[in-house]
């Protein structure tokens, strides 16, 4: 599918020429601030893959298989993100961006407090892994408005000219939360013996982000409706029936491409981000504290690789930035890999680097926010990023682990080497 101007790239004409001013920067730092909240309390979980692994399923579980099934827990989490996501997304283009973005971040915090206070295998048998399940699957529908509300509602409140800045700063601000998970499972690891951390440490984690959860609902009453929004609502320019089905009647090439970048967003960040700490420590027999430690540093340049890709995407263009972004993807990925392979000498190194690289994710949110119009935007990117998430996100999990225990130490690289090779020959076939 080419990437056409008509169809995936137009620069919407319902946002002002004019100056990034303070009340924008204002709404962009409340936004990244509490999408860091927010995205720590659904990522956390992964990092605590291997302790989960062991006190939710039957101590004779073979170690792999009980990771391939906290995984496939983790998974749910992504599979359920389309039913929140559309339910949100609707009520966001009827009634108002900001109402579905403080709902969103609201039903976050109370599972990620409860999974902190779930009994485990040995308390209460099968169903402990059931009861969290079911709180994976509710976080899920919460990021499923989240994610892409935020990003539809920082672009909507910035200049034209700077919305690469808005959806970067947004998703370097999600990245962070990241950061916060690996820091904070990187300094248990350190302070905490194996057995405390199977005791009560695994927990911690949990009950510190519901609190950061409902610390975001309250920064986020700071933030106001967006101007896009606002001028629609006043011209009763909304949209009229359901959004999406205007979607699917009027902008389905805009979807499938939208589809298409989001599947390398999901490769990237949950393979290399958010899988590889415990996947080097099952695979290569890496200590945690080394693993988190890499990780923390990736994250961290994964913040500023967020911000480089989007702010360049405002000088160069998005398709070109999406096509030379993706590049250094693919070669950073199999470097960091081979590395592992090779007895991890340069592991560190390569791990800030390739985490510079996934910053590329910066650029996927403006292809999606320019390819619809503002009165359907809400429900196309919701539409586009979730069902996409949940059928490449969720199946990541459980499918790398599965690959990198049959075919080696490379299947990671592989895969998201895959992923963004599509984004290069979609970002090639791009119309002049």
């Amino acid at each position: 599918m080419p990437m056409t101007d008509a169809s995936v790239q137009p620069v919407p004409d319902d946002l002002p020429q004019r100056a990034l001013d303070r009340s924008d920067a204002r709404t962009l730092i409340l936004a990244a601030l509490g999408g860091a909240l927010e995205f720590y309390d659904f990522v956390v979980f992964v990092f605590f893959a291997v302790p989960l692994g062991q006190l939710f399923f039957p101590q004779h579980t073979a170690p792999w298989l009980a990771q391939l099934q906290v995984f496939g827990i983790f998974a749910a989490g992504y599979l359920a993100r389309p039913l929140g996501g559309i339910v949100m997304a609707h009520y966001g283009d009827k009634l108002g961006r900001k109402r579905m973005f403080t709902l969103s971040v609201f039903l976050m915090a109370l599972p990620t407090l409860a999974i902190g206070l779930l009994p485990v295998y040995a308390q209460i048998g099968m169903l402990a892994p059931l009861l969290l399940l079911l709180l994976r699957v509710v976080q899920g529908i919460a990021v499923g408005g989240e994610v892409p509300g935020a990003w539809v509602f920082v672009a909507e409140h910035v200049p034209r000219g700077r919305i690469g800045l808005a959806c970067a700063s947004l998703t370097s601000g999600l990245t962070v939360g990241i950061l916060i998970g690996s820091l904070v499972a990187a300094e248990i690891n350190r302070h905490m013996s194996p057995a405390e951390v199977l005791d009560h440490g695994w927990r911690l984690p949990f009950l510190a982000g519901g609190v950061f959860g409902f610390l975001a609902v309250w920064l986020r009453r700071w933030l106001s409706e967006t101007p896009v929004f606002r001028r629609m609502h006043a011209n009763k320019a909304l949209a009229s029936g359901l959004p999406l089905r205007q979607v699917f009647e009027r902008h389905l090439p805009a979807v499938l491409v939208s589809m298409l970048v989001t599947w390398m967003l999901t490769a990237a960040i949950v393979v290399l981000i958010l899988m590889t700490p415990s996947l080097v420590q099952s695979m290569f027999g890496m200590a945690p504290q080394r693993a988190f430690l890499g990780n923390s540093i990736a994250s961290f340049t994964l913040a500023l690789g967020c911000l480089f890709f989007g702010c360049w995407a405002d000088r160069a263009g998005h398709v070109r930035v999406l096509l030379y972004g993706a590049l250094g993807l693919l070669v950073c990925s199999y470097l960091l890999y081979l590395d592992l392979r090779a007895g991890a000498g340069h592991f560190l190194v390569l791990y800030a680097l390739t985490g510079f690289s996934v910053g590329v994710v910066g650029v996927v949110p403006v292809v999606m926010v320019t390819a619809f119009p503002p009165a359907v935007r809400f429900s196309g990117v919701s539409f586009s990023y979730n069902v996409a998430y949940a059928l490449f996100g969720g199946l990541t999990p459980p499918l790398i682990g599965l690959l990198a225990h049959r075919l080696g130490a490379l299947a990671p690289a592989h895969y998201v080497a895959f992923t963004a090779l599509i984004c290069v020959v979609l970002a090639m076939k791009r119309k002049p």
